[in-house]
């Protein structure tokens, strides 16, 4: 049940909820270069499960609307509350990955982590982002040459063997976005962090990573847990940054087990 959700004037997001009789929920939020669609394989099961799950394309990417400018991790998590209002969601389970997971620290922070009970950070961008150089060639690859990036990017993403035509797949949803929106983004993670935002976080949280995660280095996920009050950490040992999928069976198990 896909639909739209106005966040500023004249800017409207895309909002998908499966299953809305769901006795809980969980609202999803994306990775860079990506879209809702990532989380398909939760998507699968879920739902069947008695789930309600509720995710968005950020500005800028998918089916949402694509403005130049709104793309830091302030106005992200004003996008995030804005959703939440419309849809009237209260103690839900708020579930981010990579970018996604510091937009729903920065949630938690910036908005007492209104309406959320149980925080779950995948793979998340977390306590500090991307280091300059790193940064700046992401940035400088998506304006020259973004199919390519999107490609190094798939390659660098899981650590188990993807298919080709899964590979296609994925490359589509990163060429969905605005390649503008795209490279703000990194610019965002190159020049903002959420560290002094952890602290805030009150909520039972559970931290799941990758151990061989290239992209965000599974110490990153350490680092965060240690700064998180009685958070969990769940080393992800076949998977690289995409545990989501990697390892879609567990994943979807240890979901379930700590939503309730």
């Amino acid at each position: 049940m896909g639909r739209y959700i106005t966040v500023e004037p004249g800017i409207n997001l895309f909002v998908e909820d499966i299953n809305p009789a769901g006795r809980k929920t969980i609202f999803f939020i994306h990775g860079w270069p990506l879209n809702h669609n990532q989380f398909e394989y939760q998507y699968d099961v879920l739902p069947a499960m008695g789930y309600r799950c509720v995710s968005i394309d950020w500005r800028g990417y998918g089916n949402s609307d694509k403005p130049f400018t709104g793309y830091s991790f302030d106005r992200l998590a004003d996008d995030v509350r804005i959703v939440v209002g419309a849809l009237q969601l209260k103690d839900f389970t708020l579930a981010g990955h990579s970018t996604g997971g510091a937009i729903a620290i920065r949630y938690m922070a910036r908005h007492q982590g209104f309406g959320v009970n149980k925080l779950v950070l995948i793979d998340a961008a977390a306590p500090s982002s991307l280091d300059k150089q790193t940064a700046n060639e992401f940035i400088t690859a998506t304006l020259n040459d973004r199919p390519n990036m999107l490609h190094n990017l798939t390659n660098m993403f899981f650590f188990q063997l993807i298919t080709g035509p899964f590979a296609n797949w994925f490359m589509q949803m990163g060429l969905q976005a605005a390649g503008y929106a795209t490279a703000a983004i990194m610019a965002t993670l190159r020049d903002e962090n959420v560290y002094s935002d952890l602290q805030k976080i009150d909520v039972p949280t559970l931290i799941v990573h990758g151990v061989h995660d290239k992209i965000v280095p599974f110490a990153k996920g350490q680092e965060t847990s240690k700064l998180i009050k009685g958070s969990q950490l769940v080393p992800f040992q076949y998977s690289g940054h995409g545990p989501f999928w990697e390892e879609r069976e567990r994943f979807n198990q240890l979901l379930m087990q700590f939503v309730g």
